[in-house]
Protein backbone atom coordinates (compact mmCIF):
# COMPACT_ATOMS: atom_id res chain seq x y z
CA UNK A 1 0.00 0.00 0.00
CA UNK A 2 1.33 3.42 -1.00
CA UNK A 3 1.32 6.25 1.53
CA UNK A 4 0.20 9.60 0.09
CA UNK A 5 0.30 12.92 1.93
CA UNK A 6 -2.13 15.62 0.76
CA UNK A 7 -1.22 19.19 1.79
CA UNK A 8 -4.18 21.40 0.86
CA UNK A 9 -6.30 23.96 2.71
CA UNK A 10 -9.50 23.15 0.79
CA UNK A 11 -11.06 20.47 2.98
CA UNK A 12 -13.70 19.51 0.43
CA UNK A 13 -11.02 18.95 -2.21
CA UNK A 14 -8.92 16.91 0.23
CA UNK A 15 -11.91 14.70 1.02
CA UNK A 16 -12.62 14.16 -2.68
CA UNK A 17 -8.98 13.31 -3.43
CA UNK A 18 -8.83 11.00 -0.41
CA UNK A 19 -11.83 8.97 -1.60
CA UNK A 20 -10.26 8.32 -4.99
CA UNK A 21 -6.80 7.60 -3.60
CA UNK A 22 -8.29 5.00 -1.27
CA UNK A 23 -9.96 3.45 -4.32
CA UNK A 24 -6.48 2.69 -5.69
CA UNK A 25 -5.37 1.25 -2.35
CA UNK A 26 -3.47 4.23 -0.94
CA UNK A 27 -3.09 5.16 2.70
CA UNK A 28 -3.87 8.88 2.98
CA UNK A 29 -2.36 11.46 5.33
CA UNK A 30 -3.80 14.99 5.39
CA UNK A 31 -2.53 18.43 6.33
CA UNK A 32 -4.38 21.73 6.00
CA UNK A 33 -1.47 24.19 6.04
CA UNK A 34 2.09 24.22 4.79
CA UNK A 35 3.83 23.96 8.15
CA UNK A 36 1.74 21.00 9.29
CA UNK A 37 2.28 19.34 5.90
CA UNK A 38 6.06 19.82 6.00
CA UNK A 39 6.25 18.27 9.47
CA UNK A 40 4.25 15.24 8.29
CA UNK A 41 6.34 14.88 5.13
CA UNK A 42 9.57 14.79 7.12
CA UNK A 43 8.34 12.46 9.87
CA UNK A 44 6.09 10.06 7.90
CA UNK A 45 8.21 9.87 4.73
CA UNK A 46 5.29 9.19 2.35
CA UNK A 47 5.62 7.64 -1.11
CA UNK A 48 4.09 10.75 -2.68
CA UNK A 49 3.18 14.31 -1.64
CA UNK A 50 0.24 16.13 -3.24
CA UNK A 51 1.02 19.78 -2.57
CA UNK A 52 -1.09 22.89 -3.12
CA UNK A 53 0.75 26.15 -3.85
CA UNK A 54 -1.48 28.72 -2.09
CA UNK A 55 -1.78 27.81 1.59
CA UNK A 56 -1.71 29.46 5.02
CA UNK A 57 1.44 29.75 7.17
CA UNK A 58 3.81 28.38 4.49
CA UNK A 59 3.17 28.25 0.74
CA UNK A 60 3.69 25.19 -1.41
CA UNK A 61 6.87 26.50 -3.02
CA UNK A 62 8.59 26.81 0.36
CA UNK A 63 7.28 23.42 1.49
CA UNK A 64 8.68 21.83 -1.67
CA UNK A 65 12.04 23.55 -1.20
CA UNK A 66 12.35 22.26 2.36
CA UNK A 67 11.25 18.73 1.43
CA UNK A 68 13.82 18.69 -1.37
CA UNK A 69 16.55 19.86 1.00
CA UNK A 70 16.02 16.80 3.21
CA UNK A 71 14.50 13.93 1.23
CA UNK A 72 13.63 12.66 -2.23
CA UNK A 73 9.87 12.03 -1.93
CA UNK A 74 8.08 12.62 -5.26
CA UNK A 75 5.92 15.77 -5.28
CA UNK A 76 2.92 16.64 -7.46
CA UNK A 77 2.01 20.32 -7.13
CA UNK A 78 -1.56 21.63 -7.39
CA UNK A 79 -2.24 25.19 -8.47
CA UNK A 80 -5.28 27.27 -9.30
CA UNK A 81 -3.00 29.52 -11.33
CA UNK A 82 -2.41 28.99 -15.03
CA UNK A 83 0.56 31.29 -15.60
CA UNK A 84 3.60 29.51 -17.03
CA UNK A 85 5.86 31.09 -14.39
CA UNK A 86 4.11 29.14 -11.63
CA UNK A 87 4.57 25.86 -13.47
CA UNK A 88 8.20 26.62 -14.22
CA UNK A 89 8.95 27.65 -10.64
CA UNK A 90 7.32 24.50 -9.30
CA UNK A 91 9.44 22.31 -11.55
CA UNK A 92 12.61 24.26 -10.90
CA UNK A 93 12.37 23.90 -7.13
CA UNK A 94 12.04 20.15 -7.50
CA UNK A 95 8.41 19.17 -8.12
CA UNK A 96 8.05 15.99 -10.19
CA UNK A 97 4.77 16.97 -11.82
CA UNK A 98 2.07 19.63 -11.60
CA UNK A 99 -1.63 19.79 -12.31
CA UNK A 100 -3.75 22.92 -12.61
CA UNK A 101 -7.12 23.36 -10.93
CA UNK A 102 -9.81 22.65 -11.84
CA UNK A 103 -8.85 19.12 -12.89
CA UNK A 104 -10.75 15.93 -13.54
CA UNK A 105 -10.42 13.12 -11.03
CA UNK A 106 -9.47 10.80 -13.89
CA UNK A 107 -6.57 13.06 -14.89
CA UNK A 108 -5.43 13.42 -11.30
CA UNK A 109 -5.42 9.67 -10.64
CA UNK A 110 -3.61 9.10 -13.95
CA UNK A 111 -0.83 11.46 -12.81
CA UNK A 112 -0.57 9.69 -9.44
CA UNK A 113 -0.40 6.28 -11.10
CA UNK A 114 2.25 7.60 -13.49
CA UNK A 115 4.47 8.59 -10.55
CA UNK A 116 4.04 5.17 -8.95
CA UNK A 117 4.63 3.45 -12.29
CA UNK A 118 7.88 5.33 -12.88
CA UNK A 119 9.09 4.34 -9.42
CA UNK A 120 8.20 0.70 -10.07
CA UNK A 121 9.88 0.76 -13.49
CA UNK A 122 13.01 2.22 -11.90
CA UNK A 123 13.10 -0.64 -9.39
CA UNK A 124 12.53 -3.29 -12.08
CA UNK A 125 15.11 -1.71 -14.35
CA UNK A 126 17.67 -1.77 -11.57
CA UNK A 127 16.79 -5.38 -10.74
CA UNK A 128 17.50 -6.37 -14.35
CA UNK A 129 20.79 -4.53 -14.52
CA UNK A 130 24.01 -6.45 -14.05
CA UNK A 131 25.56 -3.28 -12.61
CA UNK A 132 23.86 -1.97 -9.48
CA UNK A 133 26.57 0.49 -8.49
CA UNK A 134 28.69 3.07 -10.28
CA UNK A 135 31.93 4.06 -8.55
CA UNK A 136 34.19 6.93 -9.48
CA UNK A 137 36.98 8.75 -7.71
CA UNK A 138 35.17 10.53 -4.84
CA UNK A 139 31.66 9.54 -5.94
CA UNK A 140 29.57 6.37 -5.52
CA UNK A 141 26.11 5.90 -7.04
CA UNK A 142 24.06 2.94 -5.79
CA UNK A 143 21.39 2.41 -8.44
CA UNK A 144 19.41 -0.14 -6.47
CA UNK A 145 19.18 1.89 -3.27
CA UNK A 146 19.15 5.23 -5.13
CA UNK A 147 21.91 6.36 -2.82
CA UNK A 148 24.81 8.72 -3.57
CA UNK A 149 28.00 8.98 -1.51
CA UNK A 150 30.37 11.87 -2.14
CA UNK A 151 33.75 11.54 -0.40
CA UNK A 152 32.27 9.32 2.30
CA UNK A 153 29.21 11.48 2.96
CA UNK A 154 25.62 10.61 2.00
CA UNK A 155 24.11 13.13 -0.44
CA UNK A 156 20.33 13.58 -0.53
CA UNK A 157 19.09 14.03 -4.10
CA UNK A 158 15.58 14.56 -5.40
CA UNK A 159 14.24 11.83 -7.74
CA UNK A 160 14.97 13.93 -10.81
CA UNK A 161 18.45 14.91 -9.62
CA UNK A 162 19.28 11.24 -9.02
CA UNK A 163 17.90 10.20 -12.42
CA UNK A 164 19.95 12.90 -14.16
CA UNK A 165 23.12 11.83 -12.39
CA UNK A 166 22.55 8.09 -12.93
CA UNK A 167 21.75 8.58 -16.63
CA UNK A 168 24.88 10.59 -17.37
CA UNK A 169 27.19 8.62 -15.08
CA UNK A 170 26.20 5.38 -16.84
CA UNK A 171 27.66 6.82 -20.08
CA UNK A 172 30.70 8.97 -19.21
CA UNK A 173 31.67 11.28 -22.04
CA UNK A 174 28.29 11.10 -23.80
CA UNK A 175 26.72 14.52 -24.26
CA UNK A 176 23.00 14.92 -23.66
CA UNK A 177 21.10 17.92 -24.98
CA UNK A 178 18.60 19.65 -22.70
CA UNK A 179 15.78 18.40 -24.93
CA UNK A 180 17.06 14.82 -24.62
CA UNK A 181 17.24 15.10 -20.85
CA UNK A 182 13.71 16.51 -20.71
CA UNK A 183 12.44 13.64 -22.81
CA UNK A 184 14.31 10.92 -20.91
CA UNK A 185 13.79 12.21 -17.36
CA UNK A 186 10.59 14.28 -17.43
CA UNK A 187 8.68 12.97 -20.45
CA UNK A 188 6.87 14.74 -23.28
CA UNK A 189 4.54 16.69 -20.93
CA UNK A 190 7.42 19.02 -20.14
CA UNK A 191 8.42 19.94 -23.69
CA UNK A 192 9.52 23.55 -23.86
CA UNK A 193 10.90 23.73 -20.33
CA UNK A 194 14.60 23.27 -21.16
CA UNK A 195 15.59 25.85 -18.52
CA UNK A 196 14.19 23.44 -15.91
CA UNK A 197 17.09 21.12 -16.79
CA UNK A 198 19.56 23.93 -16.06
CA UNK A 199 18.04 24.49 -12.61
CA UNK A 200 18.20 20.79 -11.72
CA UNK A 201 21.79 20.52 -12.98
CA UNK A 202 22.76 23.54 -10.87
CA UNK A 203 21.21 21.98 -7.74
CA UNK A 204 22.84 18.64 -8.51
CA UNK A 205 26.22 20.32 -8.89
CA UNK A 206 25.74 22.21 -5.63
CA UNK A 207 25.33 18.86 -3.86
CA UNK A 208 28.09 16.75 -5.48
CA UNK A 209 30.72 19.12 -6.87
CA UNK A 210 33.72 19.99 -4.68
CA UNK A 211 33.88 23.36 -6.44
CA UNK A 212 30.81 24.77 -8.20
CA UNK A 213 32.85 27.22 -10.31
CA UNK A 214 34.90 24.35 -11.74
CA UNK A 215 32.68 21.28 -11.97
CA UNK A 216 34.46 17.95 -11.69
CA UNK A 217 31.68 15.47 -12.51
CA UNK A 218 28.92 17.18 -14.53
CA UNK A 219 30.51 19.06 -17.40
CA UNK A 220 28.82 21.57 -19.70
CA UNK A 221 29.31 20.77 -23.37
CA UNK A 222 28.90 24.17 -24.97
CA UNK A 223 26.22 24.38 -27.62
CA UNK A 224 24.94 20.90 -26.73
CA UNK A 225 24.11 20.30 -23.09
CA UNK A 226 25.80 18.26 -20.37
CA UNK A 227 27.87 15.13 -19.87
CA UNK A 228 29.52 13.16 -17.08
CA UNK A 229 33.28 13.73 -17.13
CA UNK A 230 34.94 10.77 -18.84
CA UNK A 231 38.31 11.70 -17.30
CA UNK A 232 37.18 10.81 -13.77
CA UNK A 233 38.80 7.47 -12.82
CA UNK A 234 36.22 4.68 -12.62
CA UNK A 235 36.71 2.31 -9.68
Amino acid sequence: MKKVLIIEDDRELINLIEIHLRDIDCEVLKAYNGKEGLDLALTEKPDLVILDISMPIMDGFEVCRQIRAKQSTPVIMLTAKTEEIDRVLGLEIGADDYISKPFSVREFIARVKAVFRRSEMDRKSVANETISELKFDGLEINLEKRKVIQKGQRVELSPKEFELLALMAASPGKSFSRSQLLSLIWGYDFEGYEHTVNSHINRLRAKIEPEMAKPTYIITTWGVGYKFNEDIPKL
